[in-house]
């Protein structure tokens, strides 16, 4: 993976060369690649994801989809704005960071969707931003699974395991509930949204994540099985290690 940076008008974007080139029929680098309507105008939109800013799926290719998910803030402070982020510099962007990391672990071999791109557009003090990742083919999230029932014992030892992986790396992911966990259609469960998460030595955090974790997934499951899937899941998480 060859990441990239270039300025286009008053975004500056980042990107791995490998997903987006100059080459005929390939999507051209430029600040409308992040618009909705860019894709909307190419008939190339083929769902949408909850939550804020509602994530966009794009065929990008005849066999290949994209994420598409623009930086939507939360909580009180989205009352001021919710799109816009004070600019403290392109390193330190939050879209530039994640894209960053994100690469970084996917080079490791560890399982996060393939970054391509991210924007970040400057308006003065302030800024928004968007990231493009590859969609994972036939994936939902293990909230969908749980709300469903059809969690089995062998899927949560899984995520477990894969959970443990990422500790191992150092993520610290702030926001590890079970909606950013992602299952494909092979059982292989996948990690996603690194916004504000980071690198870091082991610590309390570990516990934190997994402690965080399982509040979501008491919103999603009986609360009478909570505890009886959070022990398969620390099973497979003391197995990795």
């Amino acid at each position: 993976m060859r990441l990239a940076a270039l300025r286009q008008r008053n975004s500056l974007i980042l990107h791995d060369a490998d997903s987006l080139c100059d080459a005929p029929g390939t999507h051209q680098i430029h600040p409308d690649l992040f618009t909705a309507d860019y894709w909307r105008e190419r008939g190339l939109i083929v769902g949408e994801a909850p939550g804020r800013g509602s994530s966009l799926f794009l065929q990008a290719t005849p066999t290949e989809q994209w994420v598409l998910r623009p930086y939507r803030r939360g909580g009180m402070v989205a009352k001021l704005s919710q799109k816009r982020y004070l600019w403290i510099g392109r390193e330190r962007s939050r879209a530039f960071r994640e894209l960053r990391l994100t690469a970084a672990l996917f080079e490791q071999g560890l399982p996060v969707p393939r970054p391509v791109a991210s924007s970040v557009t400057c308006y003065g003090l302030t800024y928004e931003a968007a990231l493009i990742t590859v969609r994972i083919a036939g994936a939902r999230a293990l909230a969908e699974l749980l709300t469903k029932g059809v969690v089995d014992e062998a899927l949560l030892q899984r995520v477990g395991k894969m959970i443990k992986r990422f500790h191992q790396a150092g993520l610290d992911h702030v926001d590890l509930n079970a909606r950013n966990i992602l299952v494909d259609e092979k059982g292989k469960p996948w990690l996603i949204d690194l916004d504000r998460c980071r690198l870091r030595p082991a610590g309390t955090w570990q516990a934190d994540n997994l402690a965080r974790l399982e509040r979501s997934i008491a919103k999603f499951a009986p609360s009478s099985q909570v505890g009886n899937l959070m022990a398969l899941l620390y099973a497979g998480y003391a197995e990795s290690a």
